[in-house]
């Protein structure tokens, strides 16, 4: 009989024998190299009969249901016959969860079973190796266990298991019946979206990625997640990961998905999972996250498997308001249930940084449970700029500064280290700014001191969490320490100075950073685990800007799409005698402003007029307005809140008038529909390039060494730059109703070779 379900040791056990509270105190952990390297530490300090990392699997069958349970147990000593289960940590293991004892012991004696299984044995030892990687010191808890008595907990395991197993062993046929069968909802494809769909579903039968440049209004979204879940049942595919780069795209991804919906049934075949932040999830942001503080966190895992079936049994998309309900219905924490239910949604829908962040959750899971994932990378042009942040960090000299005079005694000295090492990197800078070839060893040494006397401290005195002032230099500390373990060619790291903050005394601040510039070495693994990617947007030429900066394989197809709107939908002007440039800013603002009065007279409507900076959107605005108090102004503001930007955002009403004043790359520059009579047109006053200062200049020399004088120059300013303006002038056309204008505010735009970077469908350009 073939297996309903197959589950790792792992999985298994986290889903039965969890209980009592979540508990995120403080308790170090080490990385996952450290615990790798302990796990060989141990294996090390064995006999030559020991094996480590032995291959287990078993089979428990009931009711005609059969669960295959597999695994690698740590080690085996075959001398003594124990079976070992190693774990790392730091600190006092008294201070260790007795939930995360309980789980461990439920782990070594389902290995324990079937050990006793495979080679028969009548009883056999099981020890719990606790390795402290500070100090290398062992604890070893051991029992004597009867194999009979093994098999028991096993079957009682399973047991547990095997409904939920059973369960989804239906849904699972279910779903890739109903995905065979899927239908595409519309009559019929708009122009480009027809090859588009081809190319991913292409693309996934190959187990290739895809790089698509898909036009503004071809339907991206639709017309990626139908072929690619169509591919799902042949492909063998488990799961579905839908990435944006902001909340907009995750809301488009979930419309989609409900068209999706086969209609006439009341609950999708399949389920959906909405992926949120932390702070946008918790209930109780002033509480910590464990038993004696949160309410949703205390009995946390007892109330799970009920919240967990109620969200499963519910039928609906589990997005935010959804989780948030089931979460309150059965009192536990909506943000972990979120991460709980991961585990068993066939489309996730989340943010860039859950699966490329450094310790990313959704790549964490398809590394253990061994998923076959595909991905689907919206707005992609996004990505470069989220994951050099995801592998770069800052350290600030003030926050230390403050820490040192609050500091506990024990954590004098190496903090004092650390003081004086910085102290002598930057004793002779005169500049504001200055780059190194590398991160000073001696420093990051003191450092990782510093961090590893600050964990031994809190894990001593759980108590001085509540410092933060301690808090936070320690988890940048942290994040530093662990980026400049990774520092390499495709990274840089500087010092820069900046002003004295409040409280500080006048005293100057200076910043370390450890930049990333090149994510591709990061980036490739994440690639590679996949079956398949399709990565789209708007603006993602030129290709080698993308395979070399994202880390994408060599056999990544690239395409790009026809358009479904025509030239004459789009009227574009050039202006040829005005600069925008940074040293020409004072000398625009009058025939800039004359400019765009002139054409909004023309056709009165919405427009959008974007900007390179605050400062020259203030000064165009102003000058606007006196110039012109008769044309309705609203402007963005730094920091806008939501509701602000749904404020701005509900000017542009159908038939209404005036201009809405916006920052190039921000909030109203991509990710914003107004179709029809909601937006007519837009003014760009700047080719969008990234400041010329002394870090991007920096930068632009690390990218020249990388690849080459040219590219180098066009990696950091050109590209970025020109994505900006075809982002910002998407949003006039949407439909293919619309009709409208843009008026390019720079002469620069006349140059053959910027010509040649924006979209091939847009009309000859005009005189403006």
């Amino acid at each position: 009989m073939s297996p309903a379900y197959t589950i790792a040791v792992r999985a298994l056990c986290e889903f039965t024998a969890r209980q009592g509270d979540l508990d995120l105190r403080f308790t170090p952990s080490p990385t996952a190299q450290e615990g790798m390297a302990g796990h060989a530490t141990v294996a090390a300090r064995r006999g030559s009969g020991y094996v480590a990392e032995l291959p287990l699997a078993g089979d428990f069958t009931a009711n005609g249901q059969t669960l295959h349970v597999r695994g690698r147990a740590d080690g085996f000593d075959a001398a003594r016959l124990r079976l070992e289960e190693i774990k790392t940590h730091r600190g006092p293991l008294d201070t260790q969860p007795e939930n995360h004892r309980h789980l461990h012991w439920a782990q070594a004696r389902v290995y324990g079973h079937l050990l006793c299984a495979a080679q028969g044995l009548p009883q056999l030892e099981i020890a719990l190796v606790y390795l402290d990687v500070g100090t290398e010191r062992e604890t070893v808890l051991a029992e004597i266990w009867q194999a009979d008595d093994l098999r028991r907990h096993f079957e009682d395991q399973c047991q547990r298991f095997l409904a939920w197993a059973t369960q989804e062993a239906r849904h699972r046929a279910a779903r890739d019946e109903a995905l065979t069968a899927l239908r595409f909802p519309h009559p019929d494809f708009r122009t480009g979206q027809r090859p588009l769909a081809e190319a991913v579903y292409k693309a996934a039968t190959h187990r290739r990625c895809l790089l698509a440049q898909a036009p503004t209004g071809i339907g991206k979204t639709i017309g990626t997640l139908f072929p690619l879940l169509k591919a799902c049942t042949a492909q063998g595919i488990d799961k579905v990961f839908y990435l944006s780069a902001k909340t907009s795209g995750r809301q488009l991804a979930l419309d989609a998905l409900d068209q999706l919906h086969p209609s006439g049934e009341a609950r999708a075949p399949w389920r959906v999972l909405e992926l949120v932040a932390r702070d946008k999830a918790c209930e109780h942001p002033d509480k910590a996250c464990h038993g004696d503080a949160c309410p949703l966190a205390q009995g946390f895992y007892d109330r799970l498997p009920q919240a967990r079936q109620a969200a499963i049994d519910s039928g609906r998309p589990l997005d935010k308001a959804q989780v948030r309900n089931v979460a309150a219905a059965h009192s536990v924490c909506p943000y972990y249930l979120g991460q709980e239910l991961a585990r068993w949604a066939d489309i996730v829908v989340g943010d860039y940084n859950h699966y490329f962040d450094l310790h990313a959750m959704l790549f964490s899971l398809g590394q253990t449970q061994q998923w076959r994932v595909a991905a689907l990378v919206d707005e992609a042009h996004n990505l470069l700029d989220r994951a050099r942040g995801m592998y770069s960090s800052e350290l600030s000299h003030q926050a230390l500064r403050t820490l040192r005079r609050t500091a506990p005694s024990a954590l004098k000295r190496p903090l004092e280290r650390v003081h004086r090492l910085w102290l002598a990197l930057v004793k002779d800078q005169q500049a504001d700014y200055q780059a190194h070839a590398e991160p000073p060893f001696s420093l990051v040494q003191a450092l990782q001191h510093a961090v590893g006397a600050i964990t031994d401290h809190l894990t001593e005195h759980p108590q001085a969490t509540t410092d933060t002032a301690l808090q936070g230099f320690y988890f940048d500390a942290l994040q530093f320490t662990r980026v400049a373990e990774l520092f390499d060619e495709h990274s840089m790291f500087d010092v820069r100075k900046a002003p004295a903050p409040p409280g500080s005394r006048g005293k100057p601040d200076t910043v370390l950073c450890l930049r990333n510039i090149v994510p591709a070495p990061f980036l490739a693994p994440r690639w590679a685990s996949l079956h398949t990617a399709t990565l789209f947007s708007a603006t993602v030429q030129p290709w080698n800007y993308q395979l070399d900066t994202l880390g994408l394989p060599q056999d990544t197809a690239c395409i790009d799409l026809p358009t479904p709107f025509d030239a004459r939908q789009l009227q574009v002007h050039v202006a040829q005698d005005l600069s925008t440039r940074f040293k020409d800013r004072g000398a625009s603002l009058a025939p800039m402003v004359s400019m765009m009065a002139r054409h909004y007279k023309a056709r009165p409507g919405n427009y959008l007029a974007f900007f390179s900076s605050f400062d020259y959107l203030r000064q165009a605005a102003d000058t606007f307005e006196a110039e012109h108090p008769a044309i309705p102004v609203w402007r963005q503001s730094r920091g806008m809140r939501e509701e602000e930007q749904r404020d701005f955002l509900a000017r542009f009403n159908e038939g209404g008038q005036g201009i809405g004043f916006a920052v190039l790359g921000g909030a109203f520059a991509e990710g914003v529909d107004l179709p029809g009579r909601r937006l007519v047109g837009a003014f760009i006053a700047t080719l969008g390039l990234p400041q010329f200062n002394p870090v991007n200049e920096e930068i632009c020399h690390r990218l020249q060494r990388l690849f080459g004088a040219r590219l180098g120059h066009d990696y950091t300013y050109l590209y970025p730059g020109l994505q900006k303006v075809v982002q910002a002038a998407g949003r006039v056309i949407r439909t293919p109703q619309d009709e409208g204008v843009v008026v390019l505010m720079d002469e620069r735009f006349s140059q053959p070779h910027i010509r040649r970077l924006l979209p091939t469908w847009w009309a000859t350009p005009r005189h403006a």
